[in-house]
């Protein structure tokens, strides 16, 4: 008896599984496919009115402007007349496939217990099957950054494409860099204890940060070292000491920023990106002198402080642009999850407070590609580049436009459907039926 409920609660558990699932993953590209006709986005500031693209193996083989170049279309063609199509859209600093829902904490892999794990990886906990994951794809989101949460030093993240069997098929770049939680120079009181909701400064910031400067600097004593024993976390750091990963660190303040820079340098950590860096307009010179790329907080927010211009989080990645800073959008915050698909609608923010809309574009595409370390393959429609790609009907920075119609991963066509898609479709039904 007992083994005949095993087996009818392993049914229900591979019922419930293919009910809810994502689709299958497309197929590895077998013919070459042209799009023609479609108004092309390159992704560096370059639009190709009437564009003739060509994909085959995985890869874009030509991109040119028809009017100009003569070429033969080759396998399957795509009348894109009148649309638009874009490099795939890349979230960075992103938990999408590590967390499901947020009340059930059995689906929550975005942290480890302990304060300083650059030794945890973020990609083997990564879920291809998400549903969330795969509601990014009809708004164009095709890439992401894996990115953990939690306690000084998180872990390190992965960058995957968002149609895949498995973590293993999913990964992009792995291990690209470690991500250190800056403390805060100024706390709030805690409301629900009476005390004032104001901010102070945290009387815990110095121990704070000598706590990290020592992990780093006993880190790269043992990677130095010949000692014979093993410490994983101190091993971990090796990569941000030779260069080949890059440390993201995430801050806000100005003062922490302005230490977060010193830190860096003083541990000879050259390869250093800004993740959040609310006040990073305040010492954007100091940014672009040392070369350190933002990855800009999301723009659809309310100013952190009562006294500052109600549409600062519209005007920041702009201000920073301006300066010369190379900038890219991220979309940590409250429901970030499922935010992330929102991420062009946050670039054509900027373009309505002033941005251009090619140099937007860039914020979500090259920019992002080149400060994570991946524009070698993605982040603009170029030869020899992964085809990630898709065709819009129109602007895919406006949320009324933006209406895919192909998307393409490594030159696999990708479904758009999802169950969001497959539930707008049962109820425009039931409406039109009048039930």
């Amino acid at each position: 008896m007992k083994n005949r409920n095993n087996i009818l609660n392993i049914g229900l558990m591979l019922a419930c599984f293919m009910l809810y699932a994502q689709q299958t993953p497309a197929p590895k590209q077998t013919e070459a496919i042209t799009i023609m006709g479609a108004t092309a986005h390159i992704g560096d500031g370059n639009v190709i009115e009437n564009s003739v693209i060509v994909i085959e193996n995985g890869k874009i083989m030509a991109c040119a402007d028809a009017r100009v170049v003569k070429m033969e279309a080759r396998g399957r063609q795509i009348d894109a007349s009148g649309k638009h199509v874009y490099p795939g859209f890349i979230a960075p600093n992103s938990t999408l496939g590590l967390q499901e829902i947020g009340a059930v904490r059995a689906t929550n892999d975005t942290r480890e217990i302990g304060s300083m794990n650059p030794h945890i990886r973020s990609i083997i906990a990564y879920n291809a099957e998400s549903k969330i994951v795969e509601s990014m794809r009809p708004n164009g989101v095709l890439i992401g950054q894996a990115t953990p949460r939690g306690g000084w030093i998180s872990g390190t993240s992965s960058i995957v494409q968002f149609d895949a069997w498995n973590w293993e098929d999913a990964a992009i770049k792995v291990d690209d860099g470690i991500h250190l939680n800056w403390p805060n120079s100024f706390t709030r009181g805690r409301w629900w204890l009476g005390e004032d909701p104001g901010l102070k400064p945290n009387k815990n910031y110095a121990k704070q940060v000598d706590d990290i400067h020592m992990f780093v600097a006993e880190s790269k004593a043992h990677v130095n070292g010949n000692g014979d024993k093993r410490n994983l976390p101190a091993e971990a750091m090796k990569g941000l000491f030779n260069g080949s990963q890059k440390l993201y660190v995430h801050v806000n303040d100005e003062k922490g920023i302005t230490d977060a820079i010193e830190f860096a340098k003083g541990h000879g950590l050259n390869n250093m990106v800004l993740v959040g860096a609310y006040e990073a307009y305040k010492v954007a010179d100091m940014l672009k002198a040392n070369n350190i790329p933002v990855l800009s907080q999301r723009v659809h927010r309310t100013p952190n402080n009562d006294d500052e211009d109600y549409d600062l989080p519209f005007k920041i990645a702009k201000i920073l642009v301006d300066k010369g800073v190379l900038v890219g959008l991220e979309n940590s915050g409250q429901m970030e999850r499922a935010n992330a698909r929102n991420l062009p609608f946050q670039a054509g923010t900027l373009v309505a407070h002033g941005m251009d809309k090619e140099e937007a574009l860039k914020l979500i595409t090259s920019n992002t590609a080149k400060i994570l370390g991946i524009d070698d393959r993605l982040g603009t429609l170029e030869v020899g580049k992964d085809a990630t790609l898709f065709i819009s009907e129109g602007d895919a920075m406006d949320m009324r436009t933006n209406i895919l119609t192909h998307a393409f991963i490594e030159g696999r066509e990708v479904s758009l459907e999802s169950h969001q898609t497959k539930l707008w479709k049962r109820y425009s039904e039931k409406y039109k039926a009048g039930n």
